[in-house]
């Protein structure tokens, strides 16, 4: 019996891609196809995800005809709520056999594992999501260990099924592993570290296809089973680059991007003056957001990179405007760090060409890396080198521990590479943009957003 299967994964919201995925798979599939997703469709880095709770992105896929899905880390970064919100909705299933909530109970909508029958075949899917580490308590998850989670689906669904498939967004080098440990597993649809594989690979008779990213390619899968052996007829991945556009994914676009409009265009408030931005000069934004992270962690210092923002808020905040300013997915962050290390990337920070570098990184969605901002400090220079740091009225010393209050992104050392000597980290849940919208409306943080810090002797 023969078996067509179908797969993307790592869209990332790249919706006019996906759009021309949508054509071709369309062209492809039948009723005895499989089609799935290896999970990162959904990054709420999308207007029309954050204006209905990541429902564009079920009717998207419901649409072209999905089968399945496995939950990638980009699904879960908007909260459990919204991925139960999601999985609860959808028509397909969402799967993942190692995600639970982070008091260790099911999330709604989620299963571990399914028995799709296709042209005659019962074909085991479970899927397997990756771990967020420190990140996961803030998001509300929990991650059990993914080699005894898909063993489990495996034994327990024993005699049920013709074919095992495994949906996995743990990455391409965990997966040949477990194309060797686990010889029950026939085909592997792999995802997460966004490798293209113009042909699947065999490993200890397991099919492994990977279609790159972005909805830039559609893997297709060709596959003949005899007696629980599986044969490889075809396989290859689809370039979408000069295929058009699904005139139904366009209309579903345009009408959730509407209501998304709507929904966050909603003022939140007026403010009281404007918070005006820039990549180089220190400015009030910034500066808002370093004493509202202050604030917010109780930390010697609040410390963050202008290129967190892409621009000003000048009138009326709404949710709409602060996902077009601050549209990085990146959370409040505490940790500790000596003096010499801040003092480090303090001094990389007078550099306005350092400024001015490419930002991106994991989470970051600007362009520039910016200019450090410090709240509970002062820097003290000559506009070419730093004569001291002030933490709290007194000079900072060099070997000394001080607590700061940043992002995910400064405390990996993104940008500036010296703020990776910490330790203690913790990660909290919300993201940078809810800092300017808890701290934007309050006289006293706006008026103290306009107190430079940056001191330079010469003037």
């Amino acid at each position: 019996m023969k078996l067509t299967i179908i797969h993307t994964n790592d869209v990332h919201s790249n919706f006019d891609n996906f759009a021309k995925a949508a054509t071709l798979i369309k062209q492809l599939k039948n009723d005895h196809t499989l089609l799935l997703d290896g999970g990162d469709f959904a990054d709420f880095k999308s207007i029309e995800l954050q204006g209905t709770r990541g429902i564009a992105a079920v009717e998207l896929l419901e649409s072209v005809g999905y089968d399945a899905l496995t939950i990638g880390n980009n699904e879960m970064f908007n909260g459990v709520q919204t991925l139960e919100y999601m999985a609860g909705s959808s028509s397909f299933p969402f799967i993942s056999n190692n995600l639970l909530k982070k008091d260790r109970t099911p999330i709604h909508g989620v299963c571990s594992s399914t028995i799709i029958s296709k042209n005659g075949l019962r074909i085991l899917i479970t899927g397997a999501s990756p771990d967020l580490g420190v990140f996961c308590d803030g998001l509300g998850i929990a991650i059990t260990p993914y080699k005894e989670a898909i063993l489990e689906e495996i034994h327990r669904n024993k005699g049920k099924y013709d074919l095992c498939l495994l949906l996995s967004h743990l990455g391409t080098f965990v997966d040949e592993v477990l194309a060797e440990e686990i010889p029950e597993i026939d085909i592997i649809i792999s995802a997460h570290d966004h490798k293209l594989f113009p042909e699947a690979k065999i490993i200890n008779n397991t099919i492994i296809n990977s279609a790159g990213n972005y909805g830039e390619h559609v893997g297709v899968l060709e596959v003949e089973v005899e007696s629980r052996t599986i044969i490889l007829l075809r396989s290859e991945s689809i370039a979408t680059q000069h295929v058009e556009k699904d005139a139904e994914i366009l209309s579903i676009l345009g009408t959730n991007k509407e209501k998304a409009i709507r929904v966050l265009s909603q003022p939140l408030y007026t403010l009281h003056q404007p918070l005006w931005h820039d990549v180089v000069e220190e400015n009030p934004l910034t500066n808002l957001i370093a004493d509202g992270l202050r604030d917010m962690l109780q930390c010697d210092i609040g410390l963050i990179n202008s290129g967190i923002c892409n621009a000003g808020i000048f009138h009326d905040v709404s949710k709409k405007k602060l996902i077009e300013v601050c549209p990085s997915p990146l959370n409040p962050t505490y940790f500790e760090i000596q003096g010499k290390f801040l003092k480090a990337a303090l001094q990389q920070s007078l550099d306005s060409q350092k400024c001015l570098e490419d930002g991106r990184g994991l989470g970051f969605r600007g362009r520039f890396l910016g200019k450090l901002h410090i709240s509970g400090g002062e820097v003290v220079h000559d506009g070419k080198e730093i004569i001291e740091v002030r933490i709290g009225g007194r000079v900072m010393e060099e070997e000394s521990w001080y607590s700061v209050s940043s992002s995910d992104y400064l405390q990996r050392g993104s940008g500036y590479e010296s703020l990776a000597n910490n330790r203690n980290a913790k990660y909290f849940p919300e993201e940078i943009k809810d800092v300017i919208r808890m701290y934007a409306d309050q006289n006293t943080f706006a008026a103290a957003s306009y107190e430079n810090r940056w001191k330079n002797i010469l003037f």
